[in-house]
């Protein structure tokens, strides 16, 4: 299965934002990575934004099974129906990515630790202060 790392951020809540997402393989190669200002946002729409433009992306490239890994306990237990989604802003982000999961024939969600989710959090740093410099 491919994998694909995600994580969204801002400097504060809400606060500049960016997001990152990395793709990797079934032999574990790197494919690509997204890294993209969205500007002002709060942590819980960047962690949406990140999973929504990288099932997007694995759209583009024909992927047809994933595991997507995120660090956002919030956006892991709602995709696996852990959680309600109460916030109306983030339903319909939660609605877009359940949209793009038909697109797949297996999908699974692992939630993991931060420490384990380091080349997307670059990627994300990485877009907010480009923006910044701007």
């Amino acid at each position: 299965m491919f994998r694909i790392f995600t994580d969204g951020g801002s400097r504060g809540n809400p606060g500049p934002s960016g997001i990152g997402a990395v793709i990797f393989s079934e032999e574990g190669k790197r494919i690509t990575e997204i890294s993209r200002y969205i500007g002002i946002a709060t942590n819980n729409v960047a962690e949406y934004l990140a999973i929504i433009y990288a099932l997007q992306e694995a759209v583009h490239l024909k992927i047809k099974t994933l595991t997507l890994h995120v660090d956002s306990q919030l956006a892991a237990k709602q995709l696996k129906g852990e959680y309600k989604v109460k916030d109306q802003k983030i339903r319909i982000f939660f609605d877009l990515a359940q949209n793009l999961f038909k697109e797949f024939d297996k999908i699974e969600i692992k939630e993991i630790p931060r420490e384990e989710n380091k080349e997307a959090d670059i990627l994300v740093n990485k877009a907010i202060n480009l923006k910044a410099l701007v």
